[in-house]
């Protein structure tokens, strides 16, 4: 089954779940196949679906795969992951998400900006970079990174912790 029909199978899945497939990979391993979809939507605090979501997602997918002939009698590994921090921000949708965290920005000019995202909308982003707010329209941004911080100066706006 082409990427398209896997799409076309899985995003009313997890528009179940209120989540959005943003990546789909299939790739060779050994006499299995690896299906990677990666997902993201906006979770119940706007910044992201929680672990819980994503696994209901899961059993929904392999569910499904498991009674339609996506596969045929082939064995898969699916694998179903949120962005993560690690991947680029590319769409505004990613910008407004991330909300008050750090972000290193790769400029096409070639210059590298880092700061905190203040605001986004459709066209760009405010950054606050050393207590100085810059915009920046999404067309000069080459590539940007949510950086990884250990003492966040806004905990508040991390997801609560479940018990």
């Amino acid at each position: 089954m082409k990427d398209s029909q896997l799409s076309s199978l899985l995003t009313p899945i997890l528009a179940q779940f209120e989540l959005e497939l943003e990546e789909i990979d299939v790739l060779p391993a050994g006499k299995r196949r690896l299906l990677r979809i990666v997902v993201d939507g906006e979770g119940p605090t706007g910044r992201g679906p929680l672990l819980d979501d994503i696994a209901e997602a899961t059993k929904a997918i392999s569910t499904t795969l498991d009674s339609s002939d996506a596969f045929g009698n082939s064995p898969y590994t699916l694998e179903v992951s949120s962005r993560g921090v690690s991947r680029p921000l590319v769409v505004p949708r990613h910008w407004r998400r991330n909300a008050g965290r750090l972000v290193q920005v790769n400029l096409g000019d070639g210059t590298v900006v880092t700061g905190r995202i203040v605001a986004s909308d459709d066209d760009g982003v405010d950054l606050d970079i050393d207590g100085t707010e810059r915009r920046i329209g999404y067309g000069e941004v080459a590539k940007a990174i949510v950086q990884v911080e250990f003492n966040r100066p806004h905990p508040e706006l991390d997801e609560p912790e479940e018990a």
